[in-house]
């Protein structure tokens, strides 16, 4: 009898690629794409066997599956076609009865509810001090009762996903790639770890892996983008436990 852990899939949760701004929803930058294309190559140089490819339904995480893929392919290595999975989505926050994004700015967090001005905005109880902070996903991770989501609900949502990529008998063994927000892996990490950093670097994120008994275990995960740089300049974050990667909201 051994107590060697055997894992049923393993999902490697990935930071979308470079954005110029979280003012809507913008495509890749320049930089990001190459960001994705050099991750995709060093998958494909890793040996990495890739059952899947998903995305969340933005045009950045979009955009960096389809350079992922590319990269990928490029380097000999075989990969589906990417697929938008609403599990990946960011936190569902309401403002004037509308789910929005985590926008940055009054203006842009007004603009995804048809009733609201940038006044309202600031005279919310939740977004008058959001749109103030320096760590604006930090600031909702702690905050204990959002519009919506928590970060615990999030977390939650991440794992019962995990669980259910081991339905497909064909990615029993192997791992699936879902590119994402950095909401979406801090609080992952808050929620498996009960602490948090500074954003991901753009193309890193964390790997969440199944059990034979649908445990889950959580790991760093860091790709390498070769000479490309994986971050911009760093944002205002959260240090905590010694974690000292840097980035951008």
């Amino acid at each position: 009898m051994t107590n060697e852990r055997v894992d049923r899939v393993r999902v490697v949760l990935l930071r979308h690629g470079q954005v110029a701004n979280h003012r809507g929803d913008v495509p890749l930058t320049e930089l990001g794409v190459s960001q994705a294309l050099a991750a995709g190559r060093w998958f494909a140089d890793q040996g990495i066997e890739i059952a899947c490819l998903l995305s969340g339904e933005t045009h950045r995480t979009i955009d960096t599956a389809r350079a992922f893929a590319a990269g990928l392919r490029e380097e000999g290595g075989i990969v589906p076609d990417p697929v938008v999975s609403f599990a990946l989505r960011n936190p569902d926050l309401y403002l004037g009865g509308h789910r929005i994004n985590m926008a940055e700015g009054a203006p842009a967090l007004a603009a995804q509810s048809p009733q609201i001005n940038e006044t309202d905005v600031g005279n919310s109880v939740f977004f008058h001090d959001f749109v103030r902070a320096g760590d604006r996903v930090g600031y909702w991770l702690e905050h204990g009762n959002p519009p919506g989501d928590t970060a615990r609900d999030v977390g939650v949502r991440l794992d019962r996903f995990a669980r259910s990529l081991a339905d497909v008998p064909a990615w029993i063994g192997r791992t699936v790639v879902a590119i994402t927000h950095s909401p979406v892996l801090r609080a992952v990490r808050y929620h498996h770890w009960g602490d948090y950093s500074k954003e991901p670097p753009f193309l890193h994120g964390y790997s969440l892996t199944v059990g034979a008994d649908g445990d889950l275990g959580l790991t760093a995960f860091a790709t390498s983008t070769g000479d490309i740089p994986a971050t911009a300049t760093p944002g205002p974050g959260v240090v905590r436990t010694g974690d000292s990667s840097t980035g951008t909201a």
